[in-house]
């Protein structure tokens, strides 16, 4: 079976039906949350539209911890119901995306002053097997002071008394954000990157209610394109931690409802942090949990160190990572491994992302005169992760909190919820559009690309190992767009002289190929997409892949039918972002 396309080519279609088409449903936000739900409502044959304004997963969905969990330190709130649904997710995406969610053992050592002792960590890790129902990787395992150290021979030893290990997973969330959108295109959704829901469309007759958007191509900052005039039935906001923004639009009164934490993840090589499995760190001080998690499919290797918790700024776009995030970090790796010796210098990249928690009280979000109290680290400790789901203003759909893990159950509750609300906005008059009847019962229990899945295991034994934990299957589909080597004097289809690159870098094999997969299956509009995206070439390399830049840029120039001019142009604004990503090291270097 062919890949399915996923394009700029597509993209453009999707843009045409947005302006001659009306929707059943409209999703504003491309992250994991809009994704799950444009893949829900499309899969009950309902007529779905989902725009994003930057490329899709470009917020919160991109930078999260890379794990598929059920959330062992919710058992300390009695959130049972919880972990129970996301144990359950996370079998279900094992089952069903093997390629991109794989199992992950976890050490959890135990010091004599910590504050949760033994054996009540024994009891709450088998309340966690049971809640999987038994269906873990592994089940958990008492580990003696001695059997740790030989599993992590330069972990602090004073104080140490033993530890577990337990089993969760890790995952590849910007890549599963993409292949569920390919998923919900398959089902007859359209969908885009780099458009903007500018402002809400109103109904001519009953002007309170919201009947589609605005929307604006923005995927050339230099020239955007016209406003699309984008007619829906319903409005659905999954738009993370610019929920209120655009709230803003919604209501002229809008009253901040979210209580967004700002989390902050720093890369090292594996080789410098070279621990088995992830390792939970329990800080001192704030008494916060954070993982150390090796991810060896990531380009050469990598381990993944984080996360904070603290207040986010008002705009999440200027979300950063700042000089006390590194030393809360660097301090908790130094108390756990003080063999290592590590330093800022060993900082191979870093990564600041903005959870869209729920802060405010249940009702009618955003509605006029609600507040909250100011926002803390201690009290951002304290909310829950479990979402909210409900009205907004003009019969719209809010959305936020929630966990990755639990995303395609969460996208379920909220078509549930959406179609629920609309019946009752038509029944007491609020609504000019009846509900659909005869809407399908979801069918997203299915596996979100089947053409990965099926023939994983000889996909495994014919292609290089870095591809099929990335494409699964598809691994074929990308080493056939393999293209000899340049030879110095040839030049491209379109005349232009063909970049010479440097051999593929380690753990990146078919490098070409795999971004010329991504355009066509990817929907890759900006080289940035695939840096930052679709591969870890940015987070796992000290050169963040620039030296293959230019071979790369004339690749993308190429399958996006550009000349050399524009190739030269998507360098240099890979470069840039490549300098916004790295501004955070600038107020360490006085220190290192």
């Amino acid at each position: 079976m062919a890949s399915q396309e996923f394009s700029p080519r597509t993209r453009a279609e999707a843009l045409d039906r947005f302006a001659k088409e009306e929707f059943d449903l409209l999703i504003v936000g491309g992250g994991i949350t809009g994704a799950g739900t444009a893949r829900d409502a499309a899969s009950r044959g309902l007529k779905v539209a989902l725009v994003e304004r930057g490329d899709f997963a470009s917020g919160t969905s991109s930078r999260s911890s890379k794990l598929v969990h059920g959330g062992l330190r919710y058992l300390q709130n009695f959130e049972f119901d919880l972990i129970f649904e996301a144990l359950s997710e996370r079998s279900h995406l094992l089952a069903t995306v093997p390629h991109l969610v794989h199992p992950l053992p976890f050490l959890l050592p135990v010091y004599k002053n910590d504050p949760t002792p033994m054996w009540k960590l024994n009891v709450g890790l088998w309340l966690y097997d049971i809640l999987s129902l038994l269906r873990a990787p592994g089940m958990h395992k008492r580990l003696s002071r001695r059997r740790l150290l030989e599993e992590v021979p330069f972990l602090k030893t004073e104080g140490l008394q033993g530890g577990f290990r337990y089993y969760d997973a890790s995952m590849w969330d910007d890549v599963l954000t993409v292949e569920t959108l390919r998923s919900a295109q398959r089902m007859g959704a359209a969908v885009a990157n780099y458009v903007e829901a500018v402002s809400p469309l109103r109904h001519e007759k009953m002007t309170e209610a919201v009947c589609g958007f605005r929307v604006r191509d923005v995927s050339r900052p230099d020239a955007p394109g016209a406003e699309i005039t984008l007619r829906a039935k319903r409005i659905v906001v999954c738009a993370g931690p610019w929920t209120d923004r655009v709230g803003e639009t919604l209501n002229p009164r809008w009253r901040p409802w979210l209580s967004p934490s700002k989390g902050v993840h720093l890369i090292f090589d594996l080789k410098r942090v070279p621990v088995k499995g992830a390792m939970v760190m329990n800080h001192p001080e704030d008494g916060r949990i954070a993982f150390v998690i090796p991810r060896p499919d990531m380009g050469g290797g990598v381990t993944i160190v984080g996360t904070t918790d603290g207040p986010s700024p008002p705009d999440p776009g200027q979300v950063a990572i700042e000089p006390h995030d590194v030393e809360y970090l660097m301090g908790l790796l130094n108390k756990y491994f003080p063999m290592l010796e590590l330093t800022e210098k060993d900082i191979v990249s870093g990564y600041a992302g903005v959870r869209p928690l729920m802060g405010t009280p249940a009702g009618t979000a955003g509605s006029e005169g609600q507040r909250h109290a100011p926002i803390t680290a201690e009290s951002l400790q304290k909310i829950s992760r479990e979402h909210y789901i409900g009205p907004g203003p003009g019969g719209t759909i809010l959305v936020a909190g929630g966990k990755y893990t639990t995303y395609r159950r969460m996208a379920k509750e909220i078509v549930d919820v959406a179609l629920a609300q609309w019946r009752k906005d038509f029944a007491a008059e609020r609504c000019p559009y009846p509900a659909p009847r005869n809407v399908k019962v979801s069918q997203t229990r299915r596996p979100i690309n089947p053409e990965a899945v099926e023939g994983l295991a000889a996909a495994r034994g014919e292609f290089p190992r870095e591809l099929t934990q990335r494409y699964g299957a598809e691994a074929g589909s990308v080493t056939r767009l393999q293209r000899p080597r340049a030879i110095e004097g040839t030049v491209t289809a379109r005349g232009a002289p063909a970049a010479q690159a440097p051999a593929d870098p380690e753990g990146f094999p078919a490098l070409e190929a795999q971004l010329r997969f991504s355009v066509r299956h990817g929907m890759v509009m900006r080289l940035e997409d695939f840096y930052f995206r679709r591969t870890a070439l940015y987070s796992s390399r000290a050169d963040h892949g620039l030296p293959w830049a230019p071979s790369l840029a004339a690749a993308w120039a190429e399958e996006r039918g550009q000349d050399a001019a524009a190739a030269r142009a998507e360098e240099e604004a890979l470069r840039a972002a490549v300098t916004r990503a790295e501004a955070w090291r600038r107020p360490l270097r006085p220190r290192s």
